[in-house]
């Protein structure tokens, strides 16, 4: 099995596609091959990414997001668990 993220992850848990042990591993993205932080949701197979914009909150508490199209490379920034330490 390829050591890659899914492709598709939201940080938001009561989003469908929030994936908490993948998120602990911590996911980088880099769209259009700029190095982003404020990434709330990505999707590789569409090209695209929803991004927060300052502080700013919608009427549910929400961020405000802002959805942008291109190239889209999320990859882990931490090494997945050894699967050998379990033996």
């Amino acid at each position: 099995m390829a050591d890659t993220p899914p492709d598709r992850l939201s940080v938001d848990p009561k989003s469908p596609y929030f994936n908490e042990e993948v998120l602990s591993r911590g996911v980088g993205i880099r769209f259009k091959g700029v190095e982003k932080t404020n990434v709330e949701e990505y999707c590789v197979s569409e090209g695209w990414v929803r991004l927060s914009v300052g502080s700013s909150k919608d009427r549910f508490g929400n961020p405000m997001t802002v959805k942008l199209k291109g190239l889209v490379e999320p990859y882990f920034q931490n090494p997945a668990p050894e699967a050998s330490a379990k033996d």
